[in-house]
This record gives C-alpha cells, sequence and structure tokens, in this order.
C-alpha cells in the first residue's frame, strides 16, 4: 500500500462517499473505485460494502483503517522531521540581548555554531531586558539572552545561569593590588558603568545604599562594551562585568579581575528565553539548545 493509495483510503473512511472522495482527492470516482478494488483483491478480501447511502467499512476494511492511520501519522511524523532537518541547512534567527556585555559572551557560541550550520543568518539586537523580553512576547525576535531581566509571565526560560559582576581594571591600577574589592574601595575611583536602565547599574546603587552612600554619577556612563574595555586598559576607569566579558584582554594581560567581598558583590542570571505562547522554528529552538549547552560547557 504506497502513500497516495493510504491518503486516499483514509478520505474514504472520512467521507463515507466514493464521489466525495474523488472531490476531495482531485480525480474521478472510477479512479477512486479503481484503487478500493486493488486494495480488496491485495489484502483478499472485501474492505467496503456499497450501500444506498455510501460505502461502510467492513470488519477488515476497518482493520486496514486503523492502521493506515497509523502508518499515516508516523509517516506525517517522518515528514516533518525531515523538513526540519532541512530547515537546518538554511533559515535565519533573531536574538535580543540585554547588554554589549552579553552579545561578547555569547559571540564564540554564534561563532561556533554559524561555522556548522553556515547558511543560517544570526541578527544580534542589543537592548535592554524589558525590551528584549517584549520583542519574544510580540514575535519581533525568536529568542532573548537577558540578565537582571524581571519576571515576566508572556516568557519562559530554557536556561538558566548565575552570573557575577567584578571589578574589572588595569593591572597597573592601584585596586589591581586588592585580593577582594570592596564597594567602599571603589567609590572613590573613576568608574565606568552603563546608565540606570541596565540591571547592573541599579544593583550597584542598592550596594552603594547598603553601605551608607547615595547613589552618585559615575566619572563614565556608557553602554559601550569597547568603550569600557578602553577605558580600563588606559587606566582611566574600573568596570563592573562578568569576567567572562573580557576573557580574551585578561588572558592578554590587558586586564584584570578582582572579585568582590561577599557582602559587595553583585549577582544576576543569565537567563535565555523564548515565548510562552508563539510557535518556535525548529532552527531557533536548535540555536537555544546549542546556546545552552555552549555555556554549560564553557561558563557552568
Amino acid at each position: 500500500m504506497d502513500l497516495s493509495t493510504i491518503t486516499l483510503f483514509q478520505e474514504l473512511v472520512r467521507s463515507g462517499s466514493i464521489r466525495q472522495t474523488a472531490e476531495a482527492s482531485g480525480v474521478s470516482p472510477t479512479a477512486v473505485a479503481r484503487q478500493i478494488d486493488k486494495l480488496e483483491r491485495e489484502f483478499g478480501t472485501p474492505l467496503v460494502e456499497r450501500t444506498p447511502r455510501g460505502v461502510r467499512l467492513t470488519a477488515a476494511g476497518e482493520v486496514i483503517a486503523a492502521k493506515s492511520r497509523d502508518v499515516a501519522r508516523e509517516l506525517s511524523t517522518a515528514k516533518q522531521m525531515i523538513d526540519e532537518l532541512k530547515g537546518l541547512r538554511r533559515g535565519h534567527v533573531s536574538v535580543h540581548v540585554n547588554g554589549a556585555a552579553i552579545s561578547s559572551i555569547l559571540a564564540p557560541a554564534m561563532s561556533e555554531f554559524s561555522s556548522m550550520h553556515p547558511h543560517i543568518t544570526i541578527e544580534v539586537v542589543v537592548t535592554s531586558a524589558q525590551s528584549a523580553l517584549d520583542a519574544v512576547a510580540t514575535g519581533q525576535t525568536d529568542m532573548a539572552v537577558t540578565m537582571f531581566a524581571p519576571a515576566d509571565a508572556r516568557v519562559m526560560t530554557r536556561f538558566r545561569m548565575p552570573l557575577r559582576h567584578e571589578p574589572i581594571l588595569s593591572p597597573r591600577h592601584p585596586l589591581a593590588e586588592l585580593e577582594q574589592i570592596t564597594i567602599p574601595d571603589i567609590v572613590d575611583h573613576r568608574l565606568a558603568l552603563p546608565d540606570r536602565s541596565f540591571g547592573v547599574r541599579r544593583s550597584f546603587d542598592t550596594r552603594l545604599r547598603a553601605y551608607g552612600f547615595e547613589p552618585f554619577e559615575t566619572a563614565f556612563t556608557t553602554s559601550s562594551l569597547e568603550l569600557q574595555k578602553e577605558l580600563a586598559r588606559s587606566g582611566s576607569a574600573v568596570l563592573i562585568l562578568p569576567q567572562m566579558a573580557v576573557q580574551r584582554e585578561i588572558d592578554d594581560g590587558d586586564l584584570v579581575m578582582r572579585p568582590f567581598a561577599p557582602r559587595s558583590r553583585i549577582e544576576t542570571l543569565l537567563e535565555l528565553s523564548h515565548s510562552v505562547a508563539r510557535h518556535q522554528s525548529f532552527t531557533a529552538r536548535q540555536l537555544l539548545d546549542f546556546l545552552g549547552a555552549f555555556l554549560e560547557r564553557h561558563h557552568g
């Protein structure tokens, strides 16, 4: 029994009419009758009974109908899997991230994924955490990668990883001599931080208040990771970033990380999220799973 015959027989079971089956299948009633006759010869028994109101399945026909449904379902699943495999050969995925630090963290993972699937294009939009979640919920993007993100019932988190923000500075900076840094240590030095729409800045303000300091304007306010790194390299500013965002510069000896003392720590969760309500493409699911596995493997 081939796929076209299975499909035709399933339509006959559904409609109970050779004429309606012919109309739905785009063939003549005679062609439908010939296919049924062929099936009956193949199985050596009648599968349908002709009645004034159409056709009715025999006991053998009921067995064939049940089995053909299973076969049709399996073939449909197989076709979907094949279509999805084809999807990995091409496609486009959009990712919204909050902060240039995250895009720097994700760059090695995206580079590896792209080398494996060169015909898939990836768009990365740097924005705030709330804007990233809004973009996911409204279908503007496939996924969000966020830090300091507010709770949002519209999105589902597929991967979550704790992430500390630590002082990043030039090895020649006076604070580089310390093994640990506290908030009181840092307030008298020039800082480069993003504005207060970013969670790390709000968390820093919270730590200031915990030590009895009022939030203040930092020497440099910028969300540009490249500018922050240049300011730190030159000794002009201290940064507060995840170490992995500047790991290359640390490995090269251009920057160092000195951890915050426990009471001064700024911690958050790095989260990979997608929409609860919207269907996610196979390509997007593959990238999301790949990013989660990559981060777990290298930073978990």
